[in-house]
């Protein structure tokens, strides 16, 4: 055992030269690996670029919806309907006030006289529904790309990691030595690309999973909103019919 712990620092002091520092594991890559690194790296960008971009994105929504929600509220309590609406377009980034604009204009435009019948409120609701597709697709622009990043940046990582074994052992059977000269190259690729791959997959999982609570969340609120929105027309119906 004693005899094998020599051996092994000897080769390494033997092999000394061999430097593992970035820079010199970038200029042992092969074109491959370096492929598979720019792939990983362009993979990393743009789970970044949505991760930004959705966060921003969400951070406006929540804030507008929660200035939003009281003013349309009173407005509606006082049946100022086109207070309403202009309440509502003035938060543009409000998820809740792109539905509520939708169902508030569609009723608008199926009331023309005072008796408000079933089918203005069935149009409206139908303008509601769409109007909660619409905005469900909005919020989750991008996000699906986090899952793809997040599946398959291990598995790029790892074709680098297959890569550079691959040249470990052709450096082997060139230098017909076992020494760690011959194997640094495909060590670096095999160590970098696999680096790399877990560094881009994990971020993306992570991010994808709070996404995906953030637009559950967003559809609850969407869903109770239109909900009330919809029982406001009911009851509005029943106060001018009495």
């Amino acid at each position: 055992m004693l005899a094998l712990v020599h051996n092994t620092a000897f080769l390494f002091l033997q092999e000394g030269a061999v430097s593992f520092d970035v820079m010199s594991m970038w200029s042992q890559m092969g074109w491959l690996a370096k492929a598979v690194v720019f792939a990983l790296f362009i993979m990393s960008a743009w789970s970044i670029g949505v991760m930004i971009d959705r966060l921003m994105a969400y951070s406006a929504a929540r804030k507008q919806s929660r200035l939003f929600a009281p003013k349309v509220a009173g407005a509606l309590r006082e049946g100022k309907l086109d207070e309403a609406i202009k309440i509502a377009d003035s938060y543009k980034k409000s998820h809740l006030a792109k539905v509520v604009v939708a169902g508030l204009q569609e009723f608008r435009a199926h009331q023309v006289s005072n008796d408000i019948s079933g089918e203005e409120i069935e149009a409206s609701r139908r303008a509601l529904e769409r109007a909660e597709a619409i905005v469900q697709a909005e919020l989750k622009r991008g996000v699906s790309s986090l899952a793809t990043i997040g599946s398959t940046g291990p598995f790029v990582g790892l074709f680098g990691t297959v890569v550079g074994i691959i040249n470990a052992f052709q450096g082997i059977s060139s230098e017909k030595s076992t020494g760690l000269g011959a194997v640094a190259g495909g060590i670096s690729e095999a160590l970098v690309t696999t680096a790399l791959g877990l560094f881009v997959a994990i971020p993306a999982v992570m991010m994808f999973n709070y996404f995906t609570n953030k637009i559950e969340a967003f559809n609850v609120e969407m869903g109770n909103s239109s909900s009330e929105l919809v029982d406001y027309f009911i009851k509005r119906s029943q106060k001018v019919r009495g």
